[in-house]
């Protein structure tokens, strides 16, 4: 069951989108614990550890916002709920999973559930795939680590546990399977040298892909290509050719 708290100042509101899980989702959600106040809820998430957090935007003192400035690291996904639906932009600057209006009806509360079990399988996709990078025979030259320098030293890294390489500058980015981003004191070109060409092709002049993570090609709404973690990345005109022709052999 996903451990969920309920951040509501409105004891109604709360008990009533208690309700609505309990009825619709018996055995989905296990409502922990609910707040009436931001620092109610920084304790609560502090001892409840929970995977999903409904937080109220509209509340006295400290409002929904505020939760993000006194926990640091956030490991829970958040779906807000508020009256106002001018907040809905706020919220998705907070990389929010979600918001719901009140007074939150099944309709949209089981579309937001979908999100929250459609993010939760790609989480779970992800990890499979460390878990067999890190149990795959590194005889292979495409799971040999590689010694990318940093501004502070080197980073060992298999390759194929890299999703992407990013230009910026003279540096350039990795985004990696497990989500970390590290940035590296060389130009995209010089890492595009050291990692094997066989799995990672350039799409863009600012991106540099590894072919195992493509999920598919878009050329019907401009040149886009979508990695597995549902990521978008741009794919130059330039490119196209090269690009198509390399993932038709990849297969």
């Amino acid at each position: 069951m996903i451990k969920t708290i309920i951040v509501d100042d409105e004891y109604n509101a709360s008990e009533f989108l208690e309700k609505l899980l309990h009825h619709y989702f018996p055995d989905k959600f296990l409502v922990l614990d609910t707040c009436e106040s931001i620092d109610e809820a920084v304790l609560s998430i502090a001892k409840f550890n929970p995977e999903l957090v409904f937080l109220d935007i509209q509340m006295p003192n400290k409002n929904g916002f505020q939760l993000f400035k006194e926990i640091y690291d956030i490991n829970f996904e958040v779906i807000f709920t508020t009256a106002h639906s001018e907040f809905a932009i706020d919220a998705i600057k907070c990389s929010a999973l979600d918001y719901l209006l009140k007074p939150i009806n099944y309709i949209d509360l089981l579309e937001t559930v979908k999100k929250f079990d459609s993010k939760l399988h790609k989480a779970s996709q992800q990890d499979k795939l460390m878990l067999l990078i890190e149990n795959i025979d590194t005889g292979s030259s495409e799971f040999k680590k590689i010694a990318f320098p940093t501004e502070t030293g080197f980073e060992l890294i298999k390759t194929n546990a890299i999703l992407y390489c990013e230009a910026d500058g003279c540096y350039c980015y990795l985004k990696c399977l497990d989500g970390k981003k590290i940035i590296l004191s060389k130009a995209l070109k010089y890492v595009e040298e050291l990692l094997p060409k066989t799995i990672f092709q350039r799409i863009h002049k600012s991106y540099l892909v590894n072919l195992n993570y493509v999920n598919r090609f878009n050329k019907s709404n401009g040149l886009l290509v979508e990695l597995t973690n549902g990521e978008i990345l741009p794919v130059s005109t330039r490119k196209k050719e090269t690009f198509i022709n390399a993932i038709i052999q990849k297969k």
